[in-house]
């Protein structure tokens, strides 16, 4: 804005000093003629009357045309040589010398004219200099990482441009550094995460893998027991592996969904079935209730996923003999899956980080991984949908997921 204020008042400046200086010019042009017209009558006026007293006959009208006739310049030029009078200068020394007096007059004003407005510019070039180093300065402080930096201007003309859109690079350049330290940030504790989670399974599977081979007498029971944690706990850690690997195309956008139109009865059942061994270890029995008629627009493979994720954590906080129910609905806006556990329920604390990653409920399993509610919650909001839950503690716990139309 400054920049803007200085440049209006220079360029005022400027024609206010010109306009001044055309205008005087003028008045010292008519000055001159007047001068010269005055001194041109006071001395014919001065002749008239000499002719007049020694020529008293003469008419006014003879004077008056002789001195407007229009007689041949060089018969004149030779006439007035022999009186000794150059023709080329005035025959009246007083306008000669107004006449250098004028010149001079004029001369100065258009060398002062000429001084101011080379002041002017170069006051001008100055301060652009001046914004010029300023500018110099800013990118010497962004190469050196500091971005916060105040760049007042908002103006039209180009150094104001380039100052705005180096403010813009600026302001650019300080989200990419606070994002990308807010990554790493994230990534640090993304691996620390990891890191737990795989430590615990591993150390198991590295002590039961020493029992088996300190001990080759072992009964086969036992060694059996050890041979399936190992393999559970190898099972945990691909699952494990392979929902990292899900979430980190999310994270990098590298994830297209192939939407098409689908009966909900279809996705659930499809999801029901991928975890029947689930609930068979627990004897939980799964109630569907579809009321959707219409088709609905989605990922299959991906939401199949998701809703497989939730209905695991239904089962893990169920009682064995315990019922889910899973209703689905649908109006004018959205289509409606509602699952709803009578299991042990979660309490606010819990309910506030129940999609974060690797978070993991007070009365979650052992075995619980803490990722595949974060998943599905992705998945769902990716793929234009919303995910709610409410629960209580030893009451249950109710998902619903909206899809809209």
């Amino acid at each position: 804005m400054k920049n803007k204020i200085k440049l209006k008042k220079y360029l005022l400046i400027s024609l206010l000093v010109s306009c001044i200086f055309v205008g005087l010019f003028i008045c010292l042009e008519i000055y001159e003629y007047k001068t010269y017209t005055i001194n041109y009558n006071i001395k014919i006026n001065g002749l008239i009357n000499v002719i007049k007293e020694k020529f008293p006959d003469i008419k006014d009208e003879e004077i008056i045309n002789i001195l407007n006739e229009n007689n041949n310049y060089f018969e004149n030029k030779q006439f007035l040589k022999k009186y000794g009078i150059d023709f080329d200068k005035s025959i009246i020394i007083k306008n000669d010398n107004y006449h250098y007096k004028f010149l001079m007059i004029n001369i100065t004003y258009i060398i002062l004219i000429i001084v101011i407005l080379m002041f002017i510019f170069i006051k001008y070039n100055k301060n652009k200099d001046k914004e010029l180093k300023n500018i110099t300065k800013y990118i010497e402080e962004i190469n050196k990482k500091n971005y916060n930096l105040h760049i007042d201007s908002n103006t039209e003309d180009e150094l104001s441009i380039l100052k705005n859109e180096l403010y813009k690079i600026t302001i650019m350049l300080k989200e990419s550094a606070e994002n990308s330290l807010n990554d790493k940030k994230i990534l640090k504790e993304y691996l620390e995460d990891i890191s737990h989670q795989l430590k615990t399974p591993l150390t198991s599977i590295y002590i039961m893998l020493d029992n088996i081979i300190d001990d080759p007498s072992m009964e086969e029971e036992v060694r059996n027991k050890f041979i399936n944690q190992i393999k559970r706990q190898v099972t945990n850690i691909n699952f494990l592996v392979g929902n990292l690997l899900k979430l980190s195309k999310f994270d990098v956008n590298t994830i297209n969904f192939n939407r098409k139109p689908y009966l909900v009865e279809e996705l659930m059942k499809e999801t029901i079935l991928n975890i029947t061994s689930l609930c068979d270890l627990k004897n939980i029995k799964i109630n569907l209730h579809n009321e959707c008629q219409n088709k609905i627009v989605c990922d299959k493979m991906w939401q199949v996923e998701a809703l497989t994720n939730i209905l695991k954590n239904a089962i893990e906080h169920s009682n064995t003999n315990g019922v889910i129910e899973v209703m689905a609905r649908e109006n004018n806006v959205y289509f409606e899956i509602e699952i709803k556990d009578y299991g042990t329920g979660m309490d606010a604390e819990d309910l506030k980080h129940i999609f974060e990653r690797f978070y993991k409920g007070k009365y979650s399993s052992n075995e619980s991984i803490g990722i595949g509610l974060a998943l599905a919650k992705t998945i769902i909001e990716k793929d234009n949908g919303k995910i709610n839950v409410n629960s209580k503690l030893n009451k249950g716990t109710t998902f619903t997921i909206k899809y809209f139309k």
